[in-house]
């Protein structure tokens, strides 16, 4: 998923991002808001690593979100 797709549905998911990002706080979501440069340097911030590496990690996670198969909300993940 590329970076305009990630804000147009933020909050969808923010909660993936939330899991993939414990350490950051509320109000850090908040400031983020779906923009990249601003979850780039919340992820830097609390996980004291480089800007580049915080810029890989928040593009490997935008691109799994583009791998997952796209299902409505209600409907349950089956397996056969």
């Amino acid at each position: 998923m590329n970076w305009d797709r990630v804000e147009g549905n933020w909050k969808q998911v923010k909660g993936k991002a939330r899991e993939q990002w414990g350490k950051l706080t509320d109000s850090d979501w908040d400031q983020i808001a779906g923009k990249k440069d601003q979850l780039v340097g919340r992820i830097q911030e609390r996980y004291g690593i480089s800007k580049d590496e915080a810029q890989k990690q928040a593009d490997e996670w935008a691109r799994a979100q583009s791998e997952e198969p796209a299902r409505e909300p209600h409907e349950p993940s089956v397996r056969r």
